[in-house]
């Protein structure tokens, strides 16, 4: 008998699993993130206001415009690359007034904690200058320095080095951020 009740239960336990995994992967279950419905209600990623897709948002300015530069070793001079990055985030913060931004400054593991703490700080000024010169107000900018202590790769290769060696434009809304 017991057998039995396991077995009717078990079509329902399969489609509540079912639907909790297909929740997480749309990105919940009320689908109004990135993830989430588009304004023609159709679900897919980026679709809707807020999202990739969206010009005005952060995510478009994450993914799209790009929201970090990278650094040779032991430099804070902007590269070509990263100066053509730097023009777009100047351009998307021009046309939404409406967010601030924190510069991070990073280094990769090798020197010293002190020595990347001031490397990290010369990153995120050379991006904060380089902002302020295509016209975005230095009012609407921070920097903060956290040199070799938040890695994004970790393993002691010039390829995680290099990943490591950055300035990240963190975006937020209101002039308070």
């Amino acid at each position: 008998m017991k057998m039995t009740n396991i077995f009717r239960k078990a079509p329902v336990v399969l489609l509540v699993s079912t639907l909790a995994l297909a929740a997480c992967s749309q990105g919940g279950f009320r689908g109004d993130d990135e993830a989430g419905a588009g304004a023609d209600g159709a679900l897919g990623a980026g679709a809707g206001a807020g999202g990739v897709n969206d010009p005005s948002s952060p995510a478009y300015f994450n993914q799209v415009v790009g929201d970090r530069v990278l650094f040779a070793v032991d430099q804070s001079t902007l590269s070509a690359e990263a100066q053509t990055i730097l023009a777009g985030q100047a351009q998307w913060m021009l046309s939404n007034p409406e967010f601030t931004a924190l510069i991070e400054g990073h280094a990769d593991e090798q020197g010293t904690r002190e020595y990347n703490l001031a490397l990290g700080a010369r990153r995120a000024a050379a991006v904060q200058e380089y902002l302020i010169s295509q016209g975005v107000p230095g009012s609407r900018l921070r920097t903060i320095s956290y040199g070799k202590e938040r890695p994004i790769e970790i393993c002691s290769t010039e390829a995680c080095y290099s990943q490591n060696r950055r300035a990240v434009t963190v975006i937020s809304a209101g002039l308070g951020a």
